[in-house]
């Protein structure tokens, strides 16, 4: 698996999305502590939905940020496992 550049590109893809939903859950909740702009929730979701969904879900629970929002309690966790499905089916078929 590792040595097909395909996959290496895919696992470089999924860590780097990973450690900026991280940190983008840490950055928003700084700016909520100051009061000041803060990150589109839509932008969580697109982070999330290009593979970054357990890095945001981590860092929701790292900085406590966005645990009240019940759309981002069920849909980060649905999304992960949306792309855990398709992983095993994608694995499945090659």
């Amino acid at each position: 698996m590792t040595d097909n550049p395909v996959w290496v590109m895919a696992l470089l893809w999924i860590g780097a999305v990973n450690i900026y939903g991280f940190f983008l859950c840490r950055a928003d909740k700084r700016r909520a502590i100051k009061h000041q702009w803060r990150v589109p929730e839509k932008r969580f979701f697109l982070v999330a939905l290009l593979g970054g969904s357990p890095g945001v879900y981590a860092g929701m629970f790292t900085f406590c940020h966005k645990t009240k929002h019940v759309s981002f309690l069920l849909g980060i966790p649905c999304i992960f496992a949306l792309q855990l499905a398709m992983i095993i089916y994608i694995r499945g078929k090659f």
